[in-house]
């Protein structure tokens, strides 16, 4: 059976999502429809792409991944179609594959051109995104869908710089996730490829931070008395699950205490800086 996968900004109020989920069972009725994540900041295409690329490869190959944010086509941002990884993705060319693909190289792309579709319509994840969705599940191939294409805009929000001779990372904020932990671009094998062993210094905004953890928990030092170690509310930064260096507040909450996006004071495309001494 066929996955569908959908990642969307539509949020669940409308009813663009039952829509589409409508619409794709109206022409397959045996087909498995998963959610991503329709709660993607409204055009926030950095945010879309790491939710992206960090679930798409949990699925099976051969999964169908609908792409509906800032899907409006133009000359600018045409409609594509995309295999790599084993994977399909549907959706505009606004660099949202581009995190995937600066690490994997696409097999297929095509700029989608379907026969008598509305292309000029307020709704192109319903008129194109379905059909090519629904084509695809078919076991139909991208060449019928549209033309070979070769002009995949990338995500330079996803690129640090490297400054003073490698003895610095200047980093951004890419995603602020639902406990207010904060994300940076900067990817593990980046920091510890220009750290070769050396000390460190990581600073947002006024805080300063000299080590990094592999998990949350590992702020706790159990050996010292409750009273006297790190624990709940304390800062501190880890690689995550996703390699990306992230700052958070050990067991935070928005509702309560806050995380470490609001107590620190960061937004998205905040910087963050990394000096090694």
């Amino acid at each position: 059976m066929a996955i569908i996968t959908l990642t969307t900004d539509f949020g669940l109020k409308d009813h663009f999502v039952g829509a589409l989920k409508g619409a794709i069972f109206s022409e397959i009725a045996d087909v498995n429809i998963v959610d991503i994540s329709h709660g993607i900041s409204p055009f926030n295409i950095p945010e879309c792409a790491y939710i992206l690329e960090n679930s798409y490869k949990n699925f099976p190959k051969g999964t169908i991944h609908l792409v509906g944010v800032d899907a409006e086509p133009t000359v600018e941002n045409q409609h594509i179609a995309v295999l790599v990884d084993g994977h399909y993705f549907i959706s505009a060319n606004n660099g949202v594959i581009g995190l995937i693909t600066s690490e994997k190289k696409p097999e297929k792309i095509v700029q989608i051109n379907l026969p008598n579709n509305h292309e000029n319509g307020a709704f192109p994840e319903m008129d194109v995104f379905v059909k090519v969705a629904c084509h695809l599940a078919r076991g139909g191939t991208l060449e019928v869908i549209g033309q070979p294409f070769n002009a995949l805009k990338e995500l330079r929000e996803f690129s640090p710089q490297f400054a003073d001779n490698g003895n610095k990372i200047i980093g951004s904020i890419i995603y602020i996730d639902n406990y207010g932990n904060v994300i940076t671009n900067i990817l593990k094998q980046q920091f510890e490829g220009y750290r070769n062993g050396r000390e460190f210094e990581l600073i947002a905004r006024s805080h300063k931070i000299h080590q990094i953890h592999e998990r949350y928990s590992d702020i706790v030092n159990f050996d010292v008395e409750k009273n006297k170690r790190k624990g709940a509310g304390d800062l501190l930064a880890l690689f995550n699950s996703s390699d990306y260096i992230e700052l958070a507040i050990y067991k935070s909450n928005l509702n309560t205490g806050g995380g470490a996006s609001t107590l620190l004071g960061l937004e998205y495309r905040d910087t963050i800086t990394i000096n090694f001494k």
